[in-house]
């Protein structure tokens, strides 16, 4: 009997750089589809770097239509403007995922640190380590954000368990994603037709 497959999305959220990492789940196994970092200029208007971060991670979900996501909270014992930072640009990247119709998990860094290493006190650099050994890559991911991405996603394959049969690995599963980005572009289409008209 063939094993279910499920895509999911890790994001690890910030202003200056948001990660984000695709992973594949097979039954127990996982592998590593993709990852990359949405990074924005400092300079840049509040406005733009945060339509760039929710653009970005929309195009993420279009090209690799996963069914869910796992997404970093945002850590408070960090100063409060960087704290508030983040959370923005966490906000961004969930409405990019509600856009996406996907199923989101939220998971605070010590849930991350002990799903992925078995301690919620790890080192980053035990984090990096056990993602790159989870997933079977020559080497740990670079940038940093894009391995906490990756991790977040880990993180959420742990907490949901082995993925159901008739997941999106089937036909129907397939037409289903099909037909939410064909919605998704319609609605955008729409909004976009009665900015333009007013």
């Amino acid at each position: 009997m063939a094993q279910a497959l499920r895509t999911v999305l890790g994001i690890d959220p910030g202003l200056a750089n948001t990660g984000w990492g695709v992973v594949r789940q097979e039954g127990p196994r996982l592998s590593c589809v993709a990852y990359g970092c949405v990074s924005t200029d400092a300079g840049m208007p509040l406005a733009r770097r945060l339509q760039k971060i929710h653009e970005q991670v929309g195009a993420v979900i279009d090209r690799f239509s996963p069914s869910c996501v796992g997404i970093e909270t945002v850590w408070f014992g960090q100063n409060i403007t960087a704290a508030f930072a983040t959370g923005q640009a966490r906000g961004a990247a969930l409405v990019a995922c509600a856009e996406g119709g996907i199923d989101v998990g939220e998971f605070t860094p010590r849930q991350i640190k002990l799903a992925v290493v078995g301690t919620g006190s790890a080192e980053k650099e035990q984090v990096q380590y056990m993602v790159r050994q989870l997933l079977g890559l020559d080497g740990v991911p670079r940038p940093d954000h894009a391995a906490d991405a990756l991790a977040a996603a880990i993180c959420y394959t742990t907490h949901a368990g082995v993925c159901e049969p008739c997941d999106e690995g089937s036909a129907a599963g397939f037409d289903a994603a099909v037909a939410r980005a064909l919605a998704r572009d319609h609605v955008r289409q729409e909004q976009y037709s009665s900015w333009k008209g007013a």
